[in-house]
């Protein structure tokens, strides 16, 4: 009785995903117009949409504490949402298409007005275009490799004068797409043939950046300014990829590499770093999210040149999450060593929200 009395006065929650199945459906969405061949397609063209093991775990988590409903966040969603009405929405939809796929939902819900978990529809869609995001990275004299943005046809004065070794990839994917081994180029003619393939394969503009060679890292953040957990620091371990491998934690180590059933130990978490290191670190961090008005939760990629200097990479503040431990998922992982089991990290993620969205409605209420 207990139980279900306490189920009557749970929050409404819906999840809004992506799923892969749904994905694969409406591919039509992210391809050309011409049919392509099999050839054409990459191999992680699936790769950020959500597998119903990780959907399935996510409302698990969720129900422990609210009424779950699950919808996807395709064309449809806006319809559900304003039937629904849910008090908050639990966002981990990737978008389906566009260069402002993943800010579909936040937009959706800023229309609606709901509460919804997560960064605001303006900082996912600038940490998305990775050049946008090193803009502002740059304006805010926080370090990040040097970069120009490219595309197949155009910008080889450009490139041409840019220095190598760089790293080559998509400007607008997550997940690592696009990123695979051949992406470090030594030569010109590596450099045009990986801007060539990029172009064609995922239909968008190229993102030329310099290889830093040192050691490489991420950090998963939860909360909202200025109160952000910055949670256990991880290394990417280089040395558990195959001896020929680039030092590049792209779609071959991600993908193809690291088995479940014989996972690499390509998560060092914490990472074995000195207190001067991680205070750095930590504060590079801290500013990235401060800068770009993170909300809820966040994972931050940095590497190091070769001078031993920390550079901020990328923000990821729709971050996978992926639940079975095997599966080397690098928010749990942080969060599991600072002691949030998987039902916790997402549990925590939702009152986060709450939190935050109600101060923010008693505000408004304030000022009327």
């Amino acid at each position: 009785m207990k139980g279900s009395a306490r189920l009557k006065s749970a929050l409404n929650v819906t999840l809004v995903c992506s799923s892969k199945k749904a994905a694969q459906e409406i591919a039509v969405v992210r391809r050309p117009k011409v049919l392509l061949t099999d050839d054409d397609e990459p191999p992680d063209l699936w790769a950020e949409y959500d597998t119903d093991e990780t959907l399935a775990a996510v409302e698990h988590a969720l129900s422990k504490r609210y009424r779950v409903t699950r919808i996807e966040g395709d064309a449809s969603a806006y319809a559900r949402l304003q039937a629904l009405r849910p008090d908050l929405v639990f966002n981990i939809s990737e978008g389906f298409g566009g260069p402002n796929r993943e800010c579909h939902i936040p937009i959706l819900c800023e229309i609606l007005g709901l509460p919804c978990t997560g960064s605001d529809a303006l900082t996912l869609g600038l940490c998305l275009d990775k050049a946008r995001t090193k803009e502002i990275l740059s304006h805010h004299r926080i370090p990040t490799p040097p970069f120009l943005v490219a595309n197949a046809s155009g910008s080889r004065k450009a490139l041409n004068a840019f220095p190598l070794p760089a790293i080559v990839k998509p400007l607008r994917e997550g997940s690592s797409m696009g990123i695979r081994n051949d992406s470090l180029v030594t030569t010109r003619a590596q450099q045009t043939q990986r801007v060539r393939e990029i172009t064609r394969a995922y239909h968008q503009p190229v993102l030329v950046e310099a290889f830093l060679p040192g050691r490489e890292f991420t950090v998963g953040a939860l909360g909202n300014a200025p109160d952000y957990e910055i949670l256990p620091i991880i290394e990417i371990n280089h040395r558990a990829l195959p001896k020929d491998a680039n030092p590049i934690y792209g779609y071959e180590a991600k993908w193809v590499w690291d088995d479940p059933n014989c996972p690499l130990p390509i998560l060092i978490c914490p990472a074995k770093i000195s207190a001067a290191l991680k205070k750095t670190i930590r504060r590079l961090v801290r500013d990235a999210l401060s800068a770009f008005r993170v909300q809820d939760w966040c994972r931050v990629d940095l590497r190091l040149d070769a001078a031993g200097r920390p550079f901020i990479l990328e923000l990821n503040p729709l971050p996978g999450i992926l639940p079975n431990p095997r599966d080397n998922s690098a928010l749990p992982a942080a969060a599991r060593a600072a002691g949030y089991a998987y039902d916790q990290l997402i549990l925590r993620v939702a009152e986060l929200a709450l939190r935050r969205t109600q101060h923010g409605r008693a505000k408004t209420k304030i000022r009327i």
